[in-house]
């Protein structure tokens, strides 16, 4: 018992100490300012919201939980948007639910689903944390994530700059940044956080589905790859932050 008490504190203090030095390398949380954190529902954007809660009170944050409810998948979707709505008042922190007609968006445009979701879920972030008067906009993008963007971006061929994938904090619109606290975390370790801080999240049953080919790089393609090299989505996100830091040339 004592043994597996200590496992989970070292864990805590490894975790926190990532997203820690990851913060303040890349400048992504500035004390006073507003945060828009994007809470979807699901375990990554969950374990965002309960970070930025804590880091709130230490740097006078003020963080609004924004949920974007894109007008799918009927009650499933209602309940994750009250979801989000009670997790947010269980952190103390205020609540934004913003609705999109995607599959009007996604009509008009000649768009697939997912394709427009994606675009009208960051329309309407930047759109919010203008509003809110936010300084940036965080998402609960994490290690896998950015493992599963390079292999994405390489399948479907890519000029080098792109292996890049997701910088940790970028222009998302006039005045507002994008930025990403969770990236230094694995997929694992953000499953480690939930259990440990007792925290439930959502489930997104398209997430599920081998139709789109981020899944099937997520539940397919990478775990045959871990077989061989453990370290493979490490190695990938590493890949991606070279790419970052290379200079064109003229």
């Amino acid at each position: 018992m004592l043994k597996s008490a200590m496992h989970r504190q070292a864990f805590a203090a490894r975790v926190w100490a990532k997203l820690i030095a990851h913060e303040r390398r890349h400048s992504l949380l500035v004390g006073g300012q507003g945060v828009a954190a994007a809470v979807s529902g699901g375990p990554d954007s969950v374990c965002l919201a309960h970070y930025l809660a804590q880091r709130a009170r230490a740097l006078r944050l003020r963080v609004v939980v924004v949920h974007v409810h894109h007008g799918l998948r009927g009650r499933e979707a209602d309940r994750d948007a009250a979801f989000v709505a009670r997790l947010a008042a269980g952190l103390g922190l205020e609540f934004s639910l913003l609705r999109r007609n995607v599959k009007g968006r996604a009509a008009h445009r000649r768009r697939g689903l997912e394709e427009a979701a994606r675009a009208a879920r960051y329309q309407a972030l930047a759109g919010e944390a203008r509003r809110l008067g936010c300084a940036s906009v965080a998402t609960g993008h994490q290690l896998d994530d950015q493992a599963e963007t390079v292999l994405l971006n390489l399948l479907r061929g890519t000029r080098l700059a792109a292996l890049g994938a997701m910088p940790p904090r970028r222009s998302l619109a006039a005045g507002v940044a994008l930025i990403r606290p969770l990236l230094p975390l694995s997929r694992e370790e953000v499953t480690q956080y939930l259990r440990r801080h007792k925290l439930s999240s959502r489930l997104d049953r398209s997430n599920l589905s081998l139709d789109f080919t981020r899944n099937w790089l997520r539940r397919r393609v990478l775990p045959l790859l871990s077989e061989r090299q453990p370290r493979v989505r490490e190695h990938l996100a590493g890949i991606a932050e070279q790419a970052r830091s290379l200079k064109p040339r003229l």
